[in-house]
């Protein structure tokens, strides 16, 4: 019963979040961002172009290595400046474009939320009622931040590994071909098994991932929580050494400081463990993954049926692959904590909601705030 409560808080938090950060979306002068956004995407495809074409280049170079072939090495060393020109122009101005989407995001809804909190003194009454909501300041500061600024990565990522997993698997499949396996005296024909070896290859560490670094969301949640309790409390001592707070409340206070210290340490014992055991599973992906590819193709080189270049281009392509379909094992410690702090903005708006007895404020003025001009800004 509590752990079904527990997902319905969950699913609250995160339809609360998303009903204030939607606005940025859609208000008057959002086509600028959606245009950036549209940007982004041309870029993603440029950059997965320039990859394709790296692809093949590594292909020519270990061919042109392998005939003793100066010319054409000279060639494709030449060849390798634009590509190599082209592939930083593209990942400069993505920086600056995605960046520029989260800068203006984050501005949007920090403004948002203070505004909230700040009318008919909502910032006083929610400081009377208990719960997990308190320090409204840190979940402005931080868990905004991280709230609008792993989504617009997500979003890239996830559209460059479809587009990635898509074209390379065309790779796998061409230069791969089939191949006969011998079991147990049985001979078996296994079509593109390298598209087949890649898709099990990635699905086993995707699982393994999930399995260890379930718990993750929560321990950095509350991970968050107790950093945020610290700051409060060593706040409060220091408004005890300014005259706000009483001098009598100074053995109380320090008591409170040190517990809160001491959870804060505990906490980050339990995040410690919980990311070695991620790690284990991302950092073994990372290490097996390019090897596997050459393992994989190493006998069809042996047997004379590919070349040297074509094994170089076909174990590239296998561990591009497997990175996409792995996108949420690279990423689980971000998504987790993007998770987190989504949960925290959105639990701190409820909180304010509950203030005037509402579950959800008739629009909230969302759309009413202006989405900062790109142009303005460097």
């Amino acid at each position: 019963m509590s752990e079904q409560r527990a997902d319905d808080d969950l699913h609250e938090e995160w339809s609360r979040f998303w009903v204030s950060a939607s606005g940025f979306w859609r208000g008057l002068v959002a086509w600028r961002i959606w245009l950036l956004v549209v940007l982004l995407i041309g870029i993603v495809v440029a950059q997965l172009y320039v990859q394709f074409r790296f692809n093949y280049w590594n292909r020519d170079f270990f061919d042109a290595l392998e005939r003793r072939d100066s010319t054409l090495l000279q060639l494709e060393a030449l060849l390798l400046i634009p590509l190599s020109c082209a592939s930083i122009a593209l990942a400069v101005t993505s920086v600056w474009g995605r960046m520029t989407v989260q800068r203006c995001w984050r501005a949007w809804l920090t403004k948002h939320v203070i505004d909230y909190w700040t009318e008919e003194g909502r910032y006083a009454r929610l400081a009377q009622v208990q719960g997990e909501h308190q320090i409204p300041e840190y979940r402005i500061a931080e868990d905004v931040r991280i709230a609008t600024d792993a989504p617009i990565d997500f979003a890239l990522g996830l559209i460059s590994s479809l587009l990635t997993a898509i074209i390379f698997i065309q790779v796998l499949w061409s230069v791969g071909g089939d191949m006969t396996v011998t079991i147990f005296g049985h001979a078996f024909w296994v079509p593109g098994y390298l598209v087949i070896s890649v898709v099990l290859y990635s699905g086993l560490v995707t699982a393994a991932m999930l399995l260890v670094g379930s718990p993750l969301t929560r321990v950095i949640k509350v991970k968050d929580q107790r950093e945020a309790e610290l700051i409060t409390a060593a706040h409060l001592l220091r408004d005890i050494g300014e005259g706000v707070t009483p001098r009598a409340k100074e053995s109380e206070v320090t008591r409170d400081l040190r517990q809160a210290l001491k959870q804060a340490i505990e906490q980050w014992r339990r995040l410690c463990w919980q990311l070695m055991r991620t790690t284990l599973v991302s950092h073994t992906n990372t290490l097996l993954a390019p090897i596997i590819g050459l393992v994989l193709c190493a006998p069809k080189f042996l047997a004379g049926t590919i070349t040297l270049g074509e094994l170089t281009q076909a174990a590239a392509a296998f561990t591009l692959v497997q990175g996409s379909f792995n996108w949420l094992v690279d990423n689980f410690g971000r998504v987790a904590d993007w998770v987190s702090s989504l949960d925290r903005v959105g639990g701190l708006l409820l909180a304010l909601d509950r203030l005037n007895h509402c579950s959800h404020p008739a629009v909230e003025e969302e759309t009413k705030v202006p989405v900062p001009s790109i142009t303005t800004l460097p």
